[in-house]
């Protein structure tokens, strides 16, 4: 196995461990937020157990979380050493402001949150965990600025030798259009991922009628609009994105559709089978005229196929194989698409027994509500898998390959990578399991638990 694949493979592992914590951390950081605000608003006792309950759930995602994203940037150094040469004017910028700005907020007032309770007045002590919800969030964004950049060039210059971007406008990075299609998204996938939690930890005390069962009740009707909100607004951020897509990365959007060759109308795929190699369909199953709809919003527009994409890419860049892995982009496209899909209407079955203030829960409502929470984690990871591996084989899109960016085998060979994969993975692996045992410990010892 050459170094390329091996840090390819070692950078797809933590980053996908990594993100099973963020979005939770997001989602249920600005839950926490409106628990203790709704506290501080009404004086009721329920919301302060409450918010000291999801705070409680949040600490320890968020503790998990912080230990899986510092290896990532030091990959960045080791592993990709001439990505780093390249585009390190850039791409540190936003990773710096990240630390400095955002980390530092939210981890300042996560202290304060933790330690002030009945230390400061209740009106402070809800601003810090806003503050916690703020500095979490702006760390998203910082992060996806890098990202974005990486998606769609802008605000740079190629030095005089050629060797490596520079930066010219640090307005231009900031306000990419890339970022403000991403950020919504990611924002969005995070409060459905934190409302499906609160949805199956309620729905849990709830069916078992524990001591907490009216406090649950109250959670339960936040968390069904909380996971709604999150799961409609996903859907609406990821259809703008993919609209953008068509323009400014049709690669990827040829690729998740497997369409070959350019259509108008261009038809939408329910189920390919397909051969790459020769860009053809060996079976597939397609409506016709939808892909043109959710492009353009209507059932005519051209979407380019992969092949005239290939013969551009070569006419602009010179020969290659400028066509990322097809199966790929495609299954993870649907798995994104279907968990969302399955998400909202989990979200409705939820917000409409609560509008009907119904709390009983037959098995199989119950084992819906219960299992629901899982969506959010599929759609997440298939959306980043779709994201990062459908702009191949690009790591900067029509600047730097990903094959170029490695650290050359004479610096790290591949024994010493095959070893990192093989230890990170086990690591990485107790540190989920970890997560998950504390969390359904402290999730089913209900509020007192958290006191």
């Amino acid at each position: 196995m050459d170094t390329l694949f091996l840090a390819r493979l070692q950078f797809a592992l933590t980053s996908v461990f990594h993100f099973f914590f963020v979005p939770l951390t997001l989602g249920l950081s600005i839950f926490t937020a409106i628990m203790e605000t709704a506290w501080v608003r009404t004086g009721k006792e329920k919301y302060r157990q409450l918010a000291k309950f999801w705070g409680h759930l949040f600490l320890i995602n968020f503790a998990i979380g912080v230990v899986t994203g510092i290896v990532m940037e030091f990959q960045f150094g080791m592993n990709w050493s001439q990505y780093s040469r390249f585009v390190g004017d850039i791409f540190g910028v936003p990773l710096a402001i990240e630390a400095l700005l955002a980390f530092f907020l939210e981890s300042t007032f996560l202290g304060i949150w933790v330690f002030g309770w009945d230390r400061i007045p209740k009106g402070l002590h809800a601003a810090s965990i806003w503050l916690v919800a703020i500095g979490s969030n702006l760390s998203a964004l910082w992060i996806l600025v890098a990202n974005s950049f990486m998606q769609s060039p802008v605000g740079f210059h190629m030095a005089a030798d050629g060797s490596r971007a520079e930066m010219t406008s640090f307005s231009a990075l900031l306000f990419n259009p890339y970022v403000w299609l991403q950020f919504p998204h990611v924002i969005t996938a995070g409060i459905a991922t934190g409302g499906f939690l609160v949805i199956a930890v309620s729905v849990w005390h709830l069916m078992k009628k524990t001591a907490d069962e009216e406090q649950f009740r109250t959670s339960l009707k936040f968390g069904a609009i909380y996971a709604f909100i999150g799961s409609l607004l996903v859907t609406l951020a990821g259809h703008t994105q993919m609209q953008e897509m068509v323009h400014n990365q049709p690669m990827k959007v040829a690729a998740a559709e497997a369409l070959w060759h350019s259509e108008n109308p261009a038809s939408f795929s329910l189920f390919t089978v397909g051969d790459e190699e020769n860009l053809k369909d060996v079976f597939s199953i397609r409506v016709p005229g939808m892909l043109s709809f959710l492009a353009y919003n209507k059932f005519s527009g051209e979407v380019k196929g992969i092949s005239e994409l290939q013969q551009e890419a070569v006419a602009k860049y010179g020969p290659g194989n400028y066509i990322p892995s097809v199966i790929t982009a495609y299954w993870s496209f649907r798995f994104m698409v279907g968990a969302g899909t399955l998400m909202l209407l989990a979200a409705v079955v939820a917000l409409f027994k609560v509008i009907r203030e119904d709390y009983n829960f037959g098995k199989l409502t119950g084992a819906l509500l219960l299992s629901a929470f899982i969506l959010p984690f599929v759609a997440n990871s298939a959306g980043w898998l779709l994201t990062e591996t459908g702009r191949q084989p690009w790591i900067v899109v029509g600047l730097l390959k990903t094959e170029q960016a490695v650290t050359p085998a004479s610096v790290v060979s591949s024994a010493e990578l095959l070893t990192s994969v093989v230890v990170f993975t086990l690591i990485y692996s107790v540190l989920t399991l970890v997560d998950v045992f504390l969390l359904k410990k402290y999730a089913t010892a209900g509020l007192h638990g958290a006191e």
